[in-house]
C-alpha cells in the first residue's frame, strides 16, 4: 500500500533531480511507477506540481511552495530516525567538543579514550579555542559542548563543574628558597613573573584575586602555552603561575618548586558547558554524564 508519505518522498526526489528517470534510479523504482506516484499526488491535491518537457521536469510555482515544506518535513523525519538509531547503544552519531589545548592534554584525553573504547562508532570533532571563543561556538551551534576553565559568567549556558583545580606559583632552582619560607603576594610580585596571556580565563581569575588584595601584576613574560610556563620557570626566567594538578610531573621530579605564599589562591573548577534549554544529543549527554560523575573512575574502565 502506497502511503501519502511515500508519495511525498517520491515528489521530493523528483523535485531535487528534476528528472523522473534519475529519481527512479535513486529510489530503486521503475520510471512508470515514479510517474504514476506523481500523477496520484497531483490528483489527490488537485493541482499540477511539475512542468513536463522533453528535457526533463521542473516544479511549478505551486510545486515549489509545496517542495519547501515537504523537503523540510522529510529532513526532520530523517533526523528523527537518526536520533532513534542513537538509542541503540550509541551506534551512530558525532560529538563536537570545544576545548583548550591545556585542558585537552591534562584532563580530557583519558575521557576521550574511555568513551571511544565504549562507543567506537561515535565520531569526534575537536575544536580548540579560548573559553570565550568556545562559549561563542556553543551559541552558534558549531559545537555541542565545551570543556572550559570556570568561572564563566554567561546566563545562556548550563555549567557543570567536573574537577577542582588550584592555581599556584612555581619556580626553578634559582628561586628555590621561595619554596621553604612563607612569602607574601606583595613580596612575590617583585620577582620576574610568568603568566598566560591576558585573554586567558585562568589568567583573569588569578589577576582578579590579586587585584582584590590590592596587588597589581606586571609580568615579564606573557605566554600562549601552559607548557611554556613550566619550561620558562624551569630555566629560571621567573616565577610562573600554573595549575598545580597539571604540573605534578615537574613538581614530583624536582624540576620545579611550589612557592610558599601566605595567601593561597582559592580553588576553581574545570567544567563542561552547553546551551541552556537545548536538549543534548544522546552522545553529548552520555559524555557529559561521564565527565561530571563524582563516582566515575577512569582506572576502572580503561
Amino acid at each position: 500500500m502506497v502511503t501519502k508519505l511515500d508519495l511525498y518522498k517520491v515528489f521530493c526526489k523528483v523535485g531535487k533531480s528534476k528528472s523522473f528517470s534519475k529519481a527512479s534510479k535513486e529510489l530503486y523504482m521503475t520510471q512508470p511507477a515514479v510517474s504514476q506516484a506523481i500523477m496520484q499526488l497531483e490528483g489527490e491535491l488537485d493541482i499540477r506540481l511539475f512542468n513536463r518537457t522533453p528535457r526533463g521536469v521542473s516544479l511549478t510555482n505551486e510545486g515549489s511552495l509545496l517542495f519547501e515544506y515537504v523537503n523540510s518535513a522529510i529532513n526532520l523525519i530523517n533526523a528523527g530516525e537518526e536520533k532513534i538509531l542513537e538509542f541503540k547503544d550509541l551506534t551512530v552519531g558525532e560529538l563536537k567538543i570545544g576545548v583548550g589545548d591545556t585542558i585537552s592534554k591534562y584532563f580530557l584525553i583519558p575521557y576521550l579514550e574511555f568513551f571511544h573504547n565504549r562507543y567506537p562508532n561515535i565520531k569526534f570533532k575537536i575544536i580548540n579555542g579560548t573559553t570565550l571563543e568556545l562559549c561563542d561556538l556553543i551559541k552558534s551551534g558549531e559545537i555541542n559542548i565545551a570543556i572550559c576553565n570556570f568561572p564563566i559568567d554567561d546566563h545562556s549556558l548550563e555549567l557543570r563543574p567536573c574537577r577542582d583545580v588550584k592555581d599556584i606559583f612555581v619556580c626553578g632552582d634559582k628561586y628555590k628558597d621561595l619554596s621553604t619560607e612563607k612569602i607574601s603576594l606583595e613580596e612575590m610580585v617583585k620577582y620576574p613573573l610568568i603568566f598566560l596571556e591576558p585573554n586567558s580565563n585562568s589568567r583573569k581569575y588569578v589577576e582578579k584575586f590579586m587585584t582584590s588584595k590590592g596587588i597589581k601584576i606586571s609580568p615579564e613574560f606573557e605566554l600562549g602555552s601552559f607548557d611554556l610556563l613550566l619550561e620558562f620557570a624551569k630555566i629560571n626566567l621567573g616565577i610562573a603561575c600554573v595549575v598545580k594538578e597539571f604540573s605534578r610531573d615537574y613538581l614530583e621530579k624536582g624540576l620545579l618548586y611550589e612557592v610558599n605564599i601566605l595567601e593561597e589562591i582559592p580553588s576553581r573548577s574545570i567544567g563542561v558547558c552547553y546551551l541552556k534549554g537545548v536538549p543534548l544529543s544522546l552522545a553529548s549527554a552520555k559524555f557529559v554524564e561521564i565527565l561530571s560523575s563524582a563516582n566515575f573512575s577512569l582506572n576502572d574502565s580503561i
